[in-house]
């Protein structure tokens, strides 16, 4: 896959395999851009489409319908990270592809992932691998309990996990074991979650935003603080793991990644994400460029302002009905920035839309949200 080969500027199409609301976003920031957007997904009016030029309706494994995505579009993307590679690489010579095929390899699996990392002396929470019974004991003796027993592909926002305090939790998960790979992790007793966005432009100069502070409830990002309340060196550490990620991967785009903070101030890294992520939203309003325009920017092939935080942000998810709740906010709630995200259907637990509020305070900040805790 080539990468950084050609700057691709307006009107040129952009190809977006996901339609989903991190795709509406990047399809949002390249519209504004002035750039053609098309969209593959297999849901009729999704997000991305309703702001997109086009959509190709289809499964996300249909060859045909990525084919002529790639023969339509200028350079190609992508919203989540379990794309089909065998696929991506087949239409390759039809279309720029910018996104070097390890990003996909390394972070759609997270076998591979910790594999990487630990490669590149970058510190993670003890773990193994498991497909049986027999080598869920093994991991259990040589991670110990608790753990997260999780699939090695696929699963997010809590599915496909499952955890394990004591032998007595082994039993629950017997039947799911032959079913996939998994992978079992020590569960971490940490102080805080973090995360930062990464991004690379041609030239090979990394930038990062600031670090988030984050939130989950049901393993699902609630709310997301900007800048994380942590010391200065984690601020710092952050920013050196990340552009040492960046460059290992010959990032393009840009890339989120998850931490856990413990009590010596200490990093783990959790996740890796190669494509705008869920607790970067705030960059919307709260810095001179976005998440979403610098992932447009890298993979066309454009070079990256320095990167500024403007505000204190917060952003919280809206899931499910949250989103109504919202909705009637916003007649007393000037301060909100309110994202919708034109779901059809509003489900329990599933993300609907985000709001951000930015100011000198966190605290009021988070005050102005509290309906929402």
């Amino acid at each position: 896959m080539n990468n950084f080969t050609s700057k691709i500027l307006p009107p040129a199409t952009i190809g977006i395999i996901g339609g989903g609301q991190l795709g509406q976003m990047m399809t949002l920031s390249a519209k504004s851009m002035g750039y053609k957007v098309g969209i593959l997904d297999p849901t009729p009016n999704s997000s991305a489409s309703q702001v997109a030029d086009f959509q190709i309706i289809a499964e996300y494994t249909d060859q045909e319908a990525l084919r002529e995505l790639a023969e339509k579009s200028d350079v190609l993307t992508y919203e989540f990270e379990n794309v089909d590679q065998t696929n991506l690489q087949r239409v390759a010579h039809l279309t720029h592809i910018p996104q070097h095929i390890d990003e996909l390899i390394i972070s759609s699996n997270r076998l591979r992932e910790k594999a990487f990392l630990t490669e590149n002396n970058l510190p993670v929470t003890p773990y193994a691998r498991v497909i049986d019974q027999e080598s869920l004991e093994r991991a259990i003796m040589l991670v110990g309990f608790p753990g997260i027993l999780k699939t090695t592909e696929g699963g997010y926002d809590g599915h496909g996990q499952f955890d394990l305090n004591s032998e007595a939790d082994i039993a629950t998960v017997l039947p799911e074991l032959e079913k996939t790979e998994w992978i079992f992790e020590k569960r971490q007793n940490f102080e805080k979650e973090v995360s930062v966005m990464v991004t690379r432009d041609f030239t090979g100069k990394v930038q990062t935003f600031p670090l988030s502070e984050n939130t989950h409830k049901d393993h699902i990002l609630h709310t997301s603080v900007v800048p994380a309340k942590v010391a200065d060196k984690v601020h710092q550490k952050a920013a050196e793991i990340a552009k040492k990620i960046a460059d290992s991967m010959s990032l393009a785009g840009v890339l989120g990644i998850e931490f856990f903070v413990l009590k010596n101030d200490q990093l783990l890294v959790n996740e890796l994400a190669p494509r705008p992520h869920n607790s970067g939203h705030y960059t919307i309003e709260a810095c001179n460029i976005s998440q979403f325009e610098a992932h447009i920017r890298s993979i066309c092939g454009l070079e990256l302002p320095d990167v500024k935080l403007n505000q204190n942000a917060v952003m919280v998810n809206l899931l499910g009905d949250d989103l109504t709740v919202g909705r009637e906010g916003l007649v007393t709630h000037p301060d909100w920035h309110f994202h919708d995200y034109g779901k059809d259907e509003i489900k329990a637990k599933r993300k609907m839309g985000h709001i951000t509020v930015v100011g000198n305070d966190s605290q009021d900040l988070l005050d102005s949200l509290k309906k929402f805790r």
